[in-house]
Protein backbone atom coordinates (compact mmCIF):
# COMPACT_ATOMS: atom_id res chain seq x y z
CA UNK A 1 0.00 0.00 0.00
CA UNK A 2 0.76 3.59 -0.91
CA UNK A 3 0.39 5.50 1.99
CA UNK A 4 -0.91 9.27 1.31
CA UNK A 5 -1.32 12.78 2.86
CA UNK A 6 -3.34 14.96 0.90
CA UNK A 7 -3.47 18.87 2.51
CA UNK A 8 -6.05 20.81 0.41
CA UNK A 9 -7.87 23.48 2.35
CA UNK A 10 -11.44 22.85 0.49
CA UNK A 11 -12.86 20.12 2.58
CA UNK A 12 -15.39 19.28 -0.37
CA UNK A 13 -12.14 18.88 -3.07
CA UNK A 14 -9.94 17.35 -0.44
CA UNK A 15 -13.17 14.93 0.23
CA UNK A 16 -13.16 14.32 -3.47
CA UNK A 17 -9.55 13.45 -3.82
CA UNK A 18 -9.61 11.03 -0.83
CA UNK A 19 -12.69 9.12 -2.08
CA UNK A 20 -11.12 9.26 -5.72
CA UNK A 21 -7.97 7.66 -4.72
CA UNK A 22 -9.32 4.75 -2.26
CA UNK A 23 -10.99 3.48 -4.82
CA UNK A 24 -7.40 2.79 -6.15
CA UNK A 25 -6.42 -1.14 -4.57
CA UNK A 26 -2.63 0.32 -3.70
CA UNK A 27 -3.34 3.76 -2.17
CA UNK A 28 -4.17 4.73 1.35
CA UNK A 29 -5.13 8.44 2.49
CA UNK A 30 -3.34 8.25 5.97
CA UNK A 31 -3.62 11.66 6.98
CA UNK A 32 -5.50 15.01 5.78
CA UNK A 33 -4.87 18.91 6.39
CA UNK A 34 -7.11 21.56 5.67
CA UNK A 35 -4.04 23.85 6.25
CA UNK A 36 -0.11 24.53 5.66
CA UNK A 37 0.83 24.79 9.29
CA UNK A 38 -0.96 21.37 10.09
CA UNK A 39 1.35 19.02 7.21
CA UNK A 40 4.40 18.91 8.72
CA UNK A 41 2.87 17.27 12.04
CA UNK A 42 0.55 15.28 10.48
CA UNK A 43 3.12 13.62 8.25
CA UNK A 44 5.53 13.54 11.23
CA UNK A 45 2.58 11.56 13.30
CA UNK A 46 1.20 9.36 9.86
CA UNK A 47 5.12 8.73 8.11
CA UNK A 48 3.44 8.68 4.60
CA UNK A 49 5.38 7.53 1.41
CA UNK A 50 3.44 10.48 -0.71
CA UNK A 51 1.95 13.59 0.07
CA UNK A 52 -0.23 15.49 -2.04
CA UNK A 53 0.06 19.40 -1.26
CA UNK A 54 -2.23 22.12 -2.51
CA UNK A 55 0.15 25.25 -3.20
CA UNK A 56 -2.86 28.14 -1.92
CA UNK A 57 -3.64 27.24 1.55
CA UNK A 58 -3.90 29.45 5.06
CA UNK A 59 -1.00 28.75 7.55
CA UNK A 60 1.69 28.58 5.59
CA UNK A 61 1.45 27.86 1.70
CA UNK A 62 1.76 24.56 -0.14
CA UNK A 63 5.72 25.40 -1.17
CA UNK A 64 6.93 26.56 2.54
CA UNK A 65 4.92 23.30 4.02
CA UNK A 66 6.89 21.22 1.21
CA UNK A 67 10.37 22.64 2.22
CA UNK A 68 9.85 21.95 5.66
CA UNK A 69 8.56 18.72 5.04
CA UNK A 70 11.19 17.55 2.53
CA UNK A 71 14.11 18.67 5.71
CA UNK A 72 12.13 17.29 8.07
CA UNK A 73 11.15 13.51 6.74
CA UNK A 74 13.32 13.46 3.52
CA UNK A 75 12.28 9.79 3.08
CA UNK A 76 8.36 11.35 1.81
CA UNK A 77 8.12 12.08 -1.99
CA UNK A 78 5.94 15.14 -2.50
CA UNK A 79 3.59 16.19 -5.37
CA UNK A 80 2.48 19.15 -5.60
CA UNK A 81 -1.66 19.32 -7.14
CA UNK A 82 -2.62 22.97 -7.69
CA UNK A 83 -4.97 25.16 -9.89
CA UNK A 84 -1.91 27.57 -9.97
CA UNK A 85 0.27 26.39 -13.05
CA UNK A 86 2.75 29.71 -12.94
CA UNK A 87 6.40 28.26 -14.19
CA UNK A 88 8.10 30.50 -11.25
CA UNK A 89 6.15 27.82 -8.80
CA UNK A 90 7.22 25.16 -10.72
CA UNK A 91 10.65 26.19 -9.91
CA UNK A 92 10.10 27.21 -6.79
CA UNK A 93 8.49 23.74 -6.18
CA UNK A 94 11.67 21.69 -7.55
CA UNK A 95 14.01 23.66 -5.02
CA UNK A 96 11.65 22.91 -2.30
CA UNK A 97 12.50 19.12 -2.90
CA UNK A 98 9.02 18.16 -4.91
CA UNK A 99 9.35 15.49 -7.34
CA UNK A 100 5.89 16.06 -9.04
CA UNK A 101 3.73 19.09 -10.10
CA UNK A 102 0.44 18.62 -11.35
CA UNK A 103 -2.36 20.86 -12.40
CA UNK A 104 -6.45 19.92 -11.04
CA UNK A 105 -7.35 20.15 -14.50
CA UNK A 106 -5.73 17.42 -15.14
CA UNK A 107 -7.72 13.94 -15.87
CA UNK A 108 -8.55 11.96 -12.31
CA UNK A 109 -6.53 8.89 -13.44
CA UNK A 110 -3.60 10.29 -13.90
CA UNK A 111 -3.26 11.62 -10.44
CA UNK A 112 -3.15 8.15 -8.78
CA UNK A 113 -0.86 7.31 -12.02
CA UNK A 114 1.33 10.08 -10.82
CA UNK A 115 1.35 8.83 -7.14
CA UNK A 116 2.67 5.44 -8.03
CA UNK A 117 5.37 7.20 -10.40
CA UNK A 118 6.59 9.06 -7.41
CA UNK A 119 6.76 6.49 -5.31
CA UNK A 120 9.38 4.64 -7.83
CA UNK A 121 10.70 7.65 -7.58
CA UNK A 122 10.27 9.46 -10.29
CA UNK A 123 9.72 12.93 -11.15
CA UNK A 124 6.14 13.91 -12.80
CA UNK A 125 5.37 17.03 -13.89
CA UNK A 126 2.67 18.55 -16.42
CA UNK A 127 4.39 19.00 -19.01
CA UNK A 128 2.78 22.05 -20.69
CA UNK A 129 4.02 24.09 -17.74
CA UNK A 130 7.53 22.37 -17.52
CA UNK A 131 7.72 23.48 -21.33
CA UNK A 132 6.30 26.89 -20.13
CA UNK A 133 8.96 26.78 -17.41
CA UNK A 134 11.64 26.37 -19.48
CA UNK A 135 10.79 29.10 -21.77
CA UNK A 136 10.28 31.79 -19.13
CA UNK A 137 13.59 31.52 -17.49
CA UNK A 138 15.03 32.05 -13.99
CA UNK A 139 13.33 34.56 -11.65
CA UNK A 140 15.14 37.57 -12.41
CA UNK A 141 14.37 39.88 -8.85
CA UNK A 142 16.65 39.44 -6.08
CA UNK A 143 15.00 38.09 -2.58
CA UNK A 144 15.52 41.78 -1.82
CA UNK A 145 13.62 43.14 -4.89
CA UNK A 146 11.00 40.28 -4.47
CA UNK A 147 10.40 41.36 -0.85
CA UNK A 148 9.79 45.04 -1.29
CA UNK A 149 7.75 44.05 -4.69
CA UNK A 150 5.05 41.92 -2.70
CA UNK A 151 4.67 44.74 -0.15
CA UNK A 152 3.85 46.68 -3.04
CA UNK A 153 1.04 44.21 -3.85
CA UNK A 154 -1.13 45.50 -1.34
CA UNK A 155 -0.89 49.05 -2.84
CA UNK A 156 1.35 50.26 0.70
CA UNK A 157 2.78 53.68 -0.39
CA UNK A 158 6.64 54.27 -0.44
CA UNK A 159 6.71 55.26 3.12
CA UNK A 160 4.41 51.98 4.47
CA UNK A 161 6.62 49.78 2.64
CA UNK A 162 9.89 51.67 3.82
CA UNK A 163 8.60 51.20 7.43
CA UNK A 164 7.45 47.74 7.21
CA UNK A 165 10.71 46.27 6.14
CA UNK A 166 13.31 49.04 7.66
CA UNK A 167 14.84 50.26 4.66
CA UNK A 168 14.74 54.10 4.04
CA UNK A 169 11.87 55.41 1.50
CA UNK A 170 15.19 55.91 -1.33
CA UNK A 171 16.31 52.29 -0.82
CA UNK A 172 12.48 51.11 -1.33
CA UNK A 173 12.45 53.53 -4.86
CA UNK A 174 15.55 52.12 -6.00
CA UNK A 175 14.57 48.67 -5.19
CA UNK A 176 11.19 49.16 -7.54
CA UNK A 177 12.40 51.11 -9.76
CA UNK A 178 15.19 47.97 -10.98
CA UNK A 179 12.40 45.68 -10.41
CA UNK A 180 10.26 47.55 -12.82
CA UNK A 181 13.09 47.32 -15.27
CA UNK A 182 14.02 44.07 -15.04
CA UNK A 183 10.21 43.12 -15.65
CA UNK A 184 9.71 45.24 -18.46
CA UNK A 185 6.80 46.90 -16.99
CA UNK A 186 5.78 50.60 -16.47
CA UNK A 187 5.08 50.95 -12.89
CA UNK A 188 4.80 49.03 -9.57
CA UNK A 189 1.33 47.69 -9.79
CA UNK A 190 2.41 46.38 -13.16
CA UNK A 191 5.33 44.82 -11.55
CA UNK A 192 3.80 43.26 -8.71
CA UNK A 193 0.69 41.63 -11.02
CA UNK A 194 3.72 40.59 -13.59
CA UNK A 195 5.86 39.00 -11.01
CA UNK A 196 2.44 37.43 -9.46
CA UNK A 197 1.23 35.77 -12.53
CA UNK A 198 5.03 34.03 -12.68
CA UNK A 199 4.80 32.57 -9.71
CA UNK A 200 7.73 34.86 -8.99
CA UNK A 201 7.08 36.44 -5.76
Amino acid sequence: MIRVLLAEDQAMVRGALAALLTLEGDIEIVAEAGSGDEVLPKALESKPDVALLDIEMPGCDGLTAAASLHAQLPSCRILILTTFGRPGYLRQAMQSGVVGFLLKDAPSAQLATAVRRAMAGERVVDPTLALSALSEGSNPLTERERTVLAAATEGASIAQIAAKLFLSEGTVRNYLSVAIQKLGVRNRIEAARKAEQKGWL
